[in-house]
């Protein structure tokens, strides 16, 4: 009976230990239904299932920018980033500028790896008038949420494409992203607009029972259009033949630019190095179920880009595998 009761007690503190063992990080993201969202989402999932003694609890939901200052206060393990919005809570500037301790939170936020945001895809049906971007002027349209990133970059990129400038030449409707893509879906827009690496769920959906064209400006190319690609974005094809009843018949030229996951500076070196290894290490597990996984890259994932360094730990998984 002592050593039945010794046993026991041996176990119940080996549970115990492997309890106390267990690493809890919080991750959060932004709306659950867009792309970025569910990249991060999967990340959760493939290191969750990967990982033995670490569990990544994602809520969706808020703004990125937002997200990133409580990684810096310690209120978060990890969140979206962009270069952008990194170097500018390092300057204390813009939507950071009347947070105090902006600068001084950056410090704690590093990187765990880059990835695409995904092609911009400004939106038409089929059988719209619209051909080129053009051709928005006096259109009611759908850009993003008002005051957000997504909002920002698309009435740019139309301004230094079109000359069109929203407001004078176009309207632009006030929603956040749900209501943004019903708006799209009962007619009451006339082009929508989605940064997402395809195949995007929005226009799968849209395409299944009404045809579907990307548009493209004009010109993509000039003295404006180099500005407002800047250090960070990209010109990208979105290609013909994604979606059921899309109309184009030849590929569309985009922009897309860089996000990233950021994580705190506090967390073990091992620890994130585990988590990026078991990532990268598992990533095939889910390309054949998300397809647009297939466009995440560990070279592009490790690439300098502003001033966020990698944390420590998935430097040396980049180190390991030749990406740095």
């Amino acid at each position: 009976m002592k050593h039945l009761i010794t046993g026991t007690a041996l176990a119940a503190a080996l549970v115990a230990g492997a309890a106390q063992a267990q690493e809890t990080l919080r991750m959060a993201t932004i709306a659950p239904s867009l792309g970025q969202a569910i990249t991060m989402a999967t990340f959760a999932n493939i290191v969750n299932d990967n990982l033995e003694g670490v569990t990544i609890e994602v809520a969706g939901g808020g703004a990125a920018t937002l997200h990133q200052l409580e990684i810096g206060r310690g209120n978060l393990e990890m969140s979206m980033t962009s270069p952008n919005i990194y170097d500018l809570m390092a300057a204390g500037a813009a939507m950071y500028q009347n947070e105090a301790d902006a600068a001084e939170a950056a410090e704690n936020v590093q990187l765990l790896m880059w990835f695409p945001y995904g092609q911009y895809h400004y939106a038409v049906r089929g059988d719209s008038d619209i051909q080129l971007l053009d051709d928005i002027e006096g259109a009611t349209v759908f850009i993003g949420p008002q005051g957000g990133g997504a909002y920002h970059s698309a009435r740019r990129w139309i301004e230094a494409s079109t000359g069109l400038v929203v407001g004078e030449d176009y309207e632009a409707i006030s929603a956040n992203w749900q209501t943004g893509f019903q708006a799209f879906l009962d007619g009451s827009v006339e082009m929508y607009v989605n940064g997402c690496l395809d195949p995007c769920q929005q226009f799968l959906q849209f395409s299944e029972t009404e045809s579907l064209r990307f548009i493209q400006p004009e010109m993509t190319e000039g003295p404006e259009v180099e500005a407002f690609l800047g250090e960070y974005s990209f010109l990208e094809e979105i290609p013909a033949g994604i979606y059921e009843n899309q109309t184009n018949d030849g590929p569309v030229i985009s922009h897309n630019t860089s996000v990233g996951i950021a994580i705190s500076a506090d967390l073990d070196e091992e620890l994130v190095y585990q988590i990026t290894r078991a990532f990268w290490e598992n990533l095939d597990q889910v390309t054949s179920q998300a397809p647009w996984a297939a466009a995440l890259d560990v070279n592009f994932a490790a690439e300098q880009r502003g001033l966020m360094q990698l944390h420590p730990g998935a430097r040396r998984y980049y180190e390991e595998v030749g990406a740095l």
